[in-house]
């Protein structure tokens, strides 16, 4: 969330596992270390430009309340990372409980996290369920072409219990053009519906919505409380109320340090159905 290296901010083996693979656009594996430059500059330039990690405009807005959240026996710790975190230490993560996470893979349809296959595979490799999120340019192209952008590097899911569905970061404007990317609450509705409905086209799953609820208020005129799950972002003691038309969230997003922390709201079992049933 935050940009900064722990975080600091700016503005589907066996025949069927690699059909699903390839049907479903995973990632291929890739080396440990990122490539020392990227578009022509050094990455972690390359990061600080254009990787607008999760939540890190809804803290810049919102900010984050102390207070300690009370653990649930009946949730799932996770965290989620971008191109800010680089190289993670995964192994040092699972041995402090996590055990889902997100990963970033795109942004808009002009940035890839060049930390993205250390972070993913990694994540996969200590025992983790993990997935892929794509931050939300929505006045920068529209809803299918920055799906097909994210699915393209990174974003697909299979039906292997091991891969979340992908999800969709929606919050405020980190560029110009205000607030709401300068789009009407239908018209903001209307890109996100094309987003997702060109993602579970191609994977049979619907990307889970990520969101704060004053954001999306703001910003949203529609219903995805039947489809999508709600991944939503308050940075306090408990969730709070829910963004319009959903009766309960999936993924909590509640803490930001020392890295982005996230809980699953139920089982370990229940996280294992999440990840692999179809929609």
């Amino acid at each position: 969330m935050h940009t900064r290296r722990k975080r600091t901010r700016f503005a589907a083996g066996t025949i069927i596992a690699v059909a699903g693979v390839l049907l479903f656009g995973m990632p291929t594996p890739a080396s440990a270390d990122s490539p020392p430059t990227v578009s022509g500059m050094p990455t972690d330039q390359y990061v600080a430009k254009y990787d607008h990690a999760m939540g890190s405009q809804i803290q810049r807005v919102e900010g984050e309340q102390p207070g300690s959240r009370s653990d649930d026996t009946a949730t799932v710790r996770g965290i989620d990372v971008s191109g800010h975190q680089g190289n993670v230490n995964w192994t040092d993560n699972w041995n402090q409980g996590t055990r889902f996470a997100y990963v970033k893979a795109t942004e808009g349809t002009y940035y890839t996290n060049p930390y993205f296959g250390q972070q993913y595979n990694g994540s996969y490799d200590v025992g983790m369920i993990r997935g892929a999120y794509h931050f939300a340019v929505p006045n920068g192209g529209s809803g299918a072409a920055q799906a097909n952008y994210f699915l393209a590097h990174g974003g697909g899911w299979s039906p292997d219990g091991k891969t979340l569905p992908g999800a969709l970061d929606m919050e405020y404007n980190p560029y110009s053009g205000g607030t709401c990317y300068g789009l009407s609450k239908s018209s903001m509705a209307a890109w996100i519906l094309d987003f997702s409905n060109t993602y579970h086209s191609q994977t049979n799953k619907w990307p889970v919505i990520y969101t704060s609820t004053s954001w999306w208020n703001q910003c949203v005129s529609g219903d995805f409380s039947s489809t999508n799950a709600l991944w939503v972002a308050r940075y306090a003691s408990a969730v709070g109320a829910l963004p319009d038309s959903w009766g309960f969230h999936t993924i909590w997003q509640y803490s930001s340090n020392p890295i982005d922390q996230d809980s699953f709201n139920g089982t370990y079992d229940r996280l294992v159905a999440f990840a692999a049933n179809p929609d």
